[in-house]
């Protein structure tokens, strides 16, 4: 088995486990939404998966890939490969400028005040509205 092959192997790892890891969060966010007493602990749960499982996945997904165009040949300047590097760019700026913020956020207003504050109730419409496919990415900042 080439090297090649070992990286292909280790990027397409790091993808189940990131994406992976990110598809629970609204079914721990629903399943907390039934129990709202229980959601300060549901959003650390998630900021740990976020932090120690996903975006180091997402991390080594890039050191995969660039390790992979480098063994085999392959410019960056290719089509599909720059495509994927602006979104891979783009979706960072959005998780690290708003996803991550308003988690700290919503953790800090749960703790203030609880479930039911005034805060965490729009930190948590905020949140839910950037999550929504049909919102534009930019309300989320």
């Amino acid at each position: 088995m080439g090297v090649y092959v070992i990286l292909k192997w280790f990027h397409v790892l790091m993808a189940i486990t990131a994406l992976g890891a990110n598809v629970t969060y609204g079914v721990w966010l629903s399943r907390a939404a039934r129990e709202p007493q229980h959601l300060a602990f549901t959003l650390r749960g998630i900021r740990m998966l976020d932090n120690r499982i996903a975006n180091p996945a997402y991390g080594l997904m890039l050191l995969t890939g660039f390790a992979m165009a480098g063994v085999g040949r392959i410019p960056f300047s290719t089509p599909w490969l720059l495509t994927g590097l602006i979104l891979f760019a783009i979706l960072i700026v959005i998780a690290a400028a708003g996803y991550t913020p308003t988690l700290r956020r919503q953790i800090q207003a749960l703790d203030a005040g609880g479930p039911n504050s005034r805060e965490s109730r729009r930190l948590a419409a905020h949140a839910s509205e950037c999550c929504s496919p049909s919102s534009p990415w930019a309300s989320c900042l």
